[in-house]
Protein backbone atom coordinates (compact mmCIF):
# COMPACT_ATOMS: atom_id res chain seq x y z
CA UNK A 1 0.00 0.00 0.00
CA UNK A 2 0.95 3.58 -0.26
CA UNK A 3 1.02 3.67 3.35
CA UNK A 4 3.79 0.92 4.12
CA UNK A 5 5.83 2.71 1.00
CA UNK A 6 6.21 5.89 2.55
CA UNK A 7 7.37 3.94 5.91
CA UNK A 8 9.84 1.75 3.96
CA UNK A 9 11.15 4.72 1.97
CA UNK A 10 11.57 6.76 5.99
CA UNK A 11 13.21 3.71 7.44
CA UNK A 12 15.19 3.80 3.74
CA UNK A 13 16.35 7.30 4.98
CA UNK A 14 17.10 6.46 8.63
CA UNK A 15 19.51 3.75 7.17
CA UNK A 16 20.93 6.11 4.84
CA UNK A 17 21.59 8.70 7.52
CA UNK A 18 23.59 5.38 10.52
CA UNK A 19 25.78 5.12 7.18
CA UNK A 20 26.65 8.72 6.53
CA UNK A 21 29.96 9.00 8.60
CA UNK A 22 31.30 5.65 6.50
CA UNK A 23 31.00 8.18 3.55
CA UNK A 24 32.52 11.26 5.45
CA UNK A 25 29.61 12.95 6.28
CA UNK A 26 28.88 14.10 9.55
CA UNK A 27 25.66 14.46 10.56
CA UNK A 28 24.94 16.13 14.24
CA UNK A 29 22.30 15.42 16.33
CA UNK A 30 19.61 14.27 13.17
CA UNK A 31 16.61 13.06 15.09
CA UNK A 32 13.29 10.93 14.10
CA UNK A 33 9.91 12.63 14.72
CA UNK A 34 7.28 10.28 14.10
CA UNK A 35 4.21 12.43 14.09
CA UNK A 36 6.15 14.36 10.91
CA UNK A 37 5.95 11.47 9.09
CA UNK A 38 2.65 10.49 10.05
CA UNK A 39 1.05 13.42 9.51
CA UNK A 40 2.97 14.41 5.85
CA UNK A 41 2.28 10.73 5.35
CA UNK A 42 -1.40 10.89 5.71
CA UNK A 43 -1.65 14.34 3.83
CA UNK A 44 0.09 12.46 0.59
CA UNK A 45 -2.19 9.49 0.23
CA UNK A 46 -5.26 11.28 1.12
CA UNK A 47 -4.14 13.69 -1.98
CA UNK A 48 -3.08 10.63 -4.23
CA UNK A 49 -6.82 8.77 -3.47
CA UNK A 50 -8.16 12.25 -4.52
CA UNK A 51 -6.12 11.84 -7.42
CA UNK A 52 -7.42 8.61 -8.45
CA UNK A 53 -10.95 8.94 -7.47
CA UNK A 54 -10.88 12.20 -10.33
CA UNK A 55 -9.26 10.15 -13.05
CA UNK A 56 -11.75 7.37 -12.04
CA UNK A 57 -14.66 10.13 -12.36
CA UNK A 58 -13.17 11.09 -15.74
CA UNK A 59 -13.08 8.00 -17.17
CA UNK A 60 -16.82 8.04 -16.59
CA UNK A 61 -16.11 4.51 -14.29
CA UNK A 62 -18.64 4.29 -11.67
CA UNK A 63 -17.53 3.24 -8.58
CA UNK A 64 -19.85 1.22 -6.34
CA UNK A 65 -19.51 0.66 -2.69
CA UNK A 66 -21.16 -1.71 -0.52
CA UNK A 67 -21.66 -5.44 -0.26
CA UNK A 68 -21.85 -7.67 -3.32
CA UNK A 69 -23.22 -11.01 -4.11
CA UNK A 70 -23.69 -12.69 -7.19
CA UNK A 71 -27.44 -13.92 -8.09
CA UNK A 72 -29.41 -16.42 -10.04
CA UNK A 73 -29.88 -14.29 -12.90
CA UNK A 74 -29.21 -15.89 -16.43
CA UNK A 75 -26.78 -13.67 -17.09
CA UNK A 76 -23.68 -12.74 -14.87
CA UNK A 77 -25.23 -10.23 -12.32
CA UNK A 78 -24.53 -8.97 -9.41
CA UNK A 79 -26.54 -7.48 -6.43
CA UNK A 80 -25.05 -4.53 -3.92
CA UNK A 81 -27.28 -2.49 -2.21
CA UNK A 82 -30.50 -3.93 -3.79
CA UNK A 83 -29.52 -2.92 -7.35
CA UNK A 84 -28.44 -5.40 -9.87
CA UNK A 85 -25.69 -5.09 -12.05
CA UNK A 86 -25.24 -7.01 -15.35
CA UNK A 87 -22.31 -7.38 -17.39
CA UNK A 88 -20.41 -9.56 -19.78
CA UNK A 89 -17.36 -9.93 -17.85
CA UNK A 90 -17.44 -8.79 -13.93
CA UNK A 91 -14.66 -8.05 -11.58
CA UNK A 92 -14.61 -8.36 -8.49
CA UNK A 93 -11.81 -6.51 -6.54
CA UNK A 94 -12.69 -7.17 -2.69
CA UNK A 95 -9.26 -5.74 -1.30
CA UNK A 96 -8.75 -7.46 2.44
CA UNK A 97 -8.95 -6.98 6.03
CA UNK A 98 -6.90 -8.46 8.79
CA UNK A 99 -8.56 -10.19 11.34
CA UNK A 100 -7.94 -10.13 15.35
CA UNK A 101 -7.96 -13.33 17.01
CA UNK A 102 -10.95 -13.88 20.06
CA UNK A 103 -9.54 -12.96 23.24
CA UNK A 104 -11.09 -17.02 24.15
CA UNK A 105 -8.91 -18.29 21.54
CA UNK A 106 -5.50 -16.54 22.51
CA UNK A 107 -5.42 -14.42 25.62
CA UNK A 108 -3.89 -11.22 25.34
CA UNK A 109 -5.28 -10.40 21.52
CA UNK A 110 -7.28 -7.93 22.28
CA UNK A 111 -4.12 -5.71 23.28
CA UNK A 112 -2.40 -5.69 19.71
CA UNK A 113 -3.16 -3.91 16.54
CA UNK A 114 -3.39 -4.76 13.25
CA UNK A 115 -1.19 -3.73 10.21
CA UNK A 116 -4.00 -1.46 9.41
CA UNK A 117 -3.68 -0.08 13.26
CA UNK A 118 -0.09 0.56 12.75
CA UNK A 119 -0.93 3.83 10.67
CA UNK A 120 -2.71 5.19 13.35
CA UNK A 121 0.16 4.81 15.81
CA UNK A 122 0.46 9.04 17.12
CA UNK A 123 4.29 8.00 18.12
CA UNK A 124 7.09 5.27 17.59
CA UNK A 125 6.18 2.54 20.16
CA UNK A 126 9.72 2.45 22.23
CA UNK A 127 9.08 -1.77 22.16
CA UNK A 128 7.44 -3.63 19.67
CA UNK A 129 6.52 -7.83 18.82
CA UNK A 130 4.85 -8.38 15.37
CA UNK A 131 3.11 -11.86 14.67
CA UNK A 132 3.33 -13.49 11.62
CA UNK A 133 5.82 -14.23 8.57
CA UNK A 134 3.85 -12.73 5.70
CA UNK A 135 6.07 -9.59 3.79
CA UNK A 136 4.17 -7.36 5.33
CA UNK A 137 4.86 -8.46 8.79
CA UNK A 138 8.34 -8.35 7.92
CA UNK A 139 8.22 -5.53 6.80
CA UNK A 140 6.68 -3.35 9.64
CA UNK A 141 9.21 -4.90 11.75
CA UNK A 142 12.12 -3.92 9.51
CA UNK A 143 10.30 -0.26 9.65
CA UNK A 144 9.88 -0.38 13.38
CA UNK A 145 13.08 -1.53 13.83
CA UNK A 146 15.42 0.95 11.73
CA UNK A 147 13.44 3.92 12.97
CA UNK A 148 14.35 3.15 16.70
CA UNK A 149 12.15 0.53 18.24
CA UNK A 150 13.17 -2.17 20.21
CA UNK A 151 11.16 -4.86 17.96
CA UNK A 152 10.73 -8.72 17.97
CA UNK A 153 9.17 -10.97 15.25
CA UNK A 154 7.36 -14.02 16.32
CA UNK A 155 6.87 -16.67 13.56
CA UNK A 156 5.32 -20.05 14.44
CA UNK A 157 6.33 -22.83 12.48
CA UNK A 158 4.88 -26.56 12.72
CA UNK A 159 7.48 -28.63 11.80
CA UNK A 160 11.28 -28.53 12.33
CA UNK A 161 12.82 -27.85 9.20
Amino acid sequence: SLFEQVMWNTAVHAEFIHDHTDYGFEVAGSKFNWRTIKEKRDAYVRRLNEIYENNVNKAHIEIIRGYGKFTTDPEPTVEVNGKKYTAPHILIATGGRPSVPLESEIPGASLGITSDGFFDLEELPRRSVIVGAGYIAVEMAGILSTLGSKSSLLIRHDKVL
